[in-house]
């Protein structure tokens, strides 16, 4: 921790009062609510809780009232507040085929079973400001249903069939199998939260550091990875936002139970694989998860996950978004958010030894110049 200069503790008081004083605004303007930021700017909510690893909709509200909006401020409080919780175990994992379907798309079939069910999403808006929002007070209109693709007579089902098990009944996707141990038992993911990423990966790990990871970052790579670094240019198998079930199977009782309801975006992207030597023709997949609805993070999430995929499939590495190194070691913008900021911070003495050696390298430099002149 870095000390202050002399008279430094009042001037941060003082600054932490002035910065409550902003984050107030106008105190002839109505404060804004918890419930307000939790209800209108739920998207944000949804973010704050992904990249936070909290599901909490309440607290990740308040962050970001606390924050000002800033969201990797607020991602960083509830991050903070995280670590004091105490940990009684690990909930079974989560079943996105039984979920309570809000929205599901997909840019693979035309006739999809259980139809395309648009739901709640900018899609389909002209991205004109409306205006009329900022007449306070106005009472809006009874949502319409949720629109669907699908036909009258058979209304698309909460739990629709996932899209990749239609090529799987032709054996045209890989088969996912979960990591074995050398006994043959299915293995335990690991938790970056309590063990640090090694290099190289498994895919486990790769997943969670993606889901905390930066959504702009991931944006940036996975939109790289189209572009031609890396080669990906994928089919959206099935997006779909909805609400799972939760199961903790507690030590004593030795059989799960639903301890809550969680709402999730899932991504499958499709890819088409040449094959290899060990595997045949095939299309392979890219996954994201994030809390709430978060399109945006999953598609992202689901690009970057399949080019890390690159050296387990035996294709060319040769693109940012293919080293996971480089990926998962500036994913996180907490940490690198701490890293950017932390130049802010006194380096008097640093710049002090800098500052002699460029005076003592131009005096160095200056001399032969001097004498040539002569």
């Amino acid at each position: 921790m870095y000390v202050a200069v002399k008279g430094g503790e009042r001037a941060i008081d003082a600054a932490h009062d002035w910065l409550d004083a902003e984050r107030r605004g106008d105190p002839a303007i109505p404060e804004l609510s918890i419930g307000q930021i939790a209800g209108q700017l739920s998207l944000a909510v949804d973010r704050v809780m992904t990249e936070g690893s909290l599901y909490d909709r309440e607290l990740a509200a308040t962050a970001i009232k606390q924050a000002r909006g800033d969201l990797i401020e607020a991602i960083f409080l509830v991050r903070a507040y995280r670590t004091t919780l105490p940990r009684f175990g690990y909930g079974e994992p989560i079943d996105t085929e039984r979920m309570a379907v809000k929205r599901r798309v997909s840019a693979t079939f035309k006739d999809l079973p259980g139809g395309q069910i648009l739901g709640p999403t900018f899609d389909y808006t002209h991205r004109l400001i409306d205006f009329e929002l900022t007449e306070e007070g106005v009472s809006l209109a009874e949502p319409a249903p949720l629109v669907t693709e699908a036909p009258e007579e058979a209304p698309a089902a909460p739990s629709p069939p996932r899209v990749v098990s239609i090529l799987d009944q032709e054996g045209l996707i890989e088969q996912e199998t979960p990591d074995r141990t050398p006994g043959g038992a299915e293995a335990e993911p690991g938790d970056i939260t309590r063990q640090p990423i090694s290099f190289p990966t498994d895919r486990d790990q790769r997943l969670q550091a993606l889901a905390r990871g930066d959504e702009g970052y991931l944006l940036g790579l996975g939109y790289s990875t189209q572009r031609g670094y890396g080669r990906t240019h994928p089919f959206a198998g099935e997006i779909r936002y909805g609400a799972v079930e939760v199961d903790y199977t507690p030590p004593e009782l030795g059989f799960p139970i639903v301890v809550g309801e969680i709402e999730v975006t899932e991504c499958q992207l499709i890819n088409q694989f040449t094959g290899s030597k060990e595997r045949p023709p095939q299309f392979t997949q890219g996954y994201g998860l994030a809390f709430g609805h978060g399109e945006r993070k999953a598609m992202s999430m689901a690009l970057v996950d399949r080019a890390l995929r690159a050296e387990e499939l035996g294709e060319e590495m040769d693109a940012p978004a293919q080293d996971q190194e480089f990926v998962l070691a500036h994913a996180d913008n907490v940490q690198a958010t701490g890293f950017v900021e932390h130049l802010k911070l006194p380096h008097y003495v640093d710049f002090q030894s800098e500052l002699e050696l460029v005076r003592k390298m131009r005096a160095e430099w200056a001399t032969p110049q001097a004498e040539a002149a002569e």
